[in-house]
């Protein structure tokens, strides 16, 4: 009976979320976002099943954009006459699902993922989410304002050139676009299929990341280095342009602005020349990488067609020429693409910069703008967007505000945190704190990659290695991130050792006690750096916990330790500061 009673429970709450959903979908009367919604039983028995299996994302929603395979939604590419009814989950999908997501229903999006501001669909253009005359920005329109409006809590967006960072900025949201490759794009129309990659779309970054550590991985993804950096650190320093261009009226103001939060926040403000990346970023359309367009789908648009399969016409004008792009023309262009990349991330190493941030979108158009003149406003769209999967980049965009654009009202302001490929973890951590999410009092944020898998070691310290000891920037400056305090068991000694700077040294001892240290994970490529370094008379070993499990942790030689050594065993652990 009990049973039975718990059951019906939870299908009760299951039946008040979705209605609650389905309400508020209703209540936004924007039928352009959604393509499909499922069916309301269909959703209270995943959204039952959802509760009562758990999971990271147990109870959420998603929007799913619809070049993204669900089965048993036609999966359309925003052309009705492209549709086809897939049998299984894009990969992508499919881990979200597994993880407690439930699927709301399938947006719309610029046709074949063709464009940044989310207009060129037969199924209508897709309005920004609060100023509706205005362009949401694609081509990830309809998961943006779906989750903007809170429809849904998640949406998976793709992106090729900006599509889940663009609409992420109209609409003050948060879009995830990690490195290339680590999130599957089985299942997946191709756009451009060497640069498309899947996003996510959330309200704010924790939950943003937690999806996407979901997500990465699995059948077709691409392994993580054993090098990769798990966050910034304090004070990290981050590259800014030396020039904007193509920036509306009030709208470089509110980048300057968004850069001064930066430097109040502790980080050290540099300026790198942005020329090879904007070279880089005209390319990608103005060039002949657009043959991979062609690729994708040139054959649907060669083919016989009549008037209702909904090809939009400027679409077709974008990919239907590549078809005469000659092959050496393609690969004269890739190899522009890595001499500019070899320059561009020159220019970020010789500024010493973690990250680069740049605005996310420049201005913000009317729909009645961008009709008038399609191709040019959607290509001044791209400028800070374009170059970053043509270098293997990674990007979190964030809200930052707005820009008063006087008679035209207030638009939404959004900047992006740009990183180095798999530097993932520190690009999520300084996009957190920009937004505001790290001055709540909250729990630091857990870099998603360490959720997704990436190979990485826990390391216990106990003195000058501490946070906010001298030596901290030893781990900081590798990556390491703090996980929290530990205590060893009642099985070792502390004694003060005769270095510079001091530091403690810690010896196993029938006659000891717990001692207070610190838990760090760190990549296996940077704690063999760190070892390769670390001066005698220190040492890395095995340290025994207080809860009795094992972790690679600092010890000394015994012969450091001399009967003049100050013990500090009774104090528990090493003062700092």
């Amino acid at each position: 009976m009990s049973g039975t009673v718990t059951s019906a429970g939870v299908r009760d709450n299951a039946a008040a979320r979705v209605d609650e959903v389905l309400a508020r979908l209703a209540e936004v009367d924007r039928p352009e976002v959604f393509l499909q919604v499922r069916g309301r039983e269909e959703l209270v028995a995943d959204m039952a099943a959802s509760l009562t299996a758990g999971g990271p994302l147990a109870g959420m929603t998603l929007a799913v954009k619809n070049n993204v395979d669900v089965a048993g939604l036609p999966t359309t590419a925003a052309c009705p006459g492209f549709a086809y009814l897939p049998d299984q989950d894009a990969v992508a999908v499919a881990r979200l699902r597994a993880a407690g997501a439930v699927v709301l229903g399938a947006t719309n999006l610029d046709q074949f993922a063709t464009g940044l501001v989310g207009t060129r669909s037969p199924y209508g253009a897709v309005r920004a989410a609060h100023r509706p005359d205005h362009v949401s920005g694609g081509s990830s329109s309809g998961s943006a304002v779906a989750v903007a409006l809170g429809i849904c809590d998640l949406a998976i967006g793709t992106d090729t050139a900006g599509s889940g960072r663009i609409p992420a900025a109209l609409n003050g949201i948060v879009g995830i676009k990690p490195t290339l490759g680590v999130v599957s794009t089985d299942g997946v129309v191709p756009a451009c299929a060497s640069y498309d990659c899947v996003t996510i779309l959330a309200r704010d970054v924790r939950t943003a990341a937690r999806a996407t550590a979901v997500m990465a991985g699995g059948e077709g993804a691409r392994e993580w280095p054993t090098d990769t950096p798990l966050e910034a650190g304090q004070g990290a320093t981050l590259a800014v342009p030396s020039e904007l261009v193509s920036m509306a009226p009030g709208w470089s103001e509110a980048f300057d602005a968004a850069v001064d939060r930066a430097r109040g926040l502790g980080y050290r403000i540099v300026e790198v020349d942005l020329a090879p990346f904007l070279a880089a970023a005209r390319l990608l359309y103005d060039g002949a990488l657009v043959a991979e367009r062609y690729e994708a789908v040139g054959d649907f648009l060669d083919a016989d067609r009549d008037a209702d399969a909904g090809v939009d016409p400027i679409v077709d004008g974008i990919i239907t020429p590549a078809r005469d792009i000659a092959a050496v023309d393609l690969l004269r262009d890739r190899r522009k693409v890595e001499a500019l990349r070899h320059e561009a991330l020159a220019e970020l190493d010789r500024s010493g910069a973690t990250a680069l941030l740049v605005p996310t979108a420049p201005f913000h158009p009317t729909i009645a703008e961008v009709d008038a003149d399609p191709i040019a406003l959607n290509s001044r769209m791209g400028t800070y967007t374009n170059f970053c999967n043509l270098f293997d980049l990674c990007a979190v965009a964030v809200p930052a505000g707005e820009v008063d654009e006087g008679d035209r009202g207030t638009a939404q302001f959004g900047v992006t945190v740009v990183g180095r490929p798999f530097h993932d973890g520190p690009v999520a951590g300084i996009a957190a704190a920009l937004a505001g999410e790290l001055d709540r009092g909250e729990e630091l944020l857990v870099p998603w990659p360490l959720r997704a898998g990436v190979s990485a070691v826990d390391l216990v310290v106990f003195g000058a290695h501490r946070r906010g000891g001298p030596l901290e920037h030893q781990l900081t400056s590798r990556g390491a991130v703090w996980r929290g305090p530990v205590r060893s068991s009642a099985d070792y000694r502390m004694y003060r050792l005769d270095t510079e700077p001091p530091k403690p040294g810690v010896l196993r001892h029938p006659d000891g006690a717990e001692l207070l240290g610190e838990r760090w994970t760190i990549s296996p490529a940077a704690l063999g750096s760190f070892l390769d370094e670390l001066p005698r008379p220190m040492q890395l070993g095995r340290v025994t916990l207080a809860d009795g499990t094992e972790v690679v942790g600092f010890g000394c030689e015994p012969t450091a330790v001399t009967p003049e050594a100050d013990d500090l065993t009774e104090l528990g652990e090493w003062p700092i500061g």
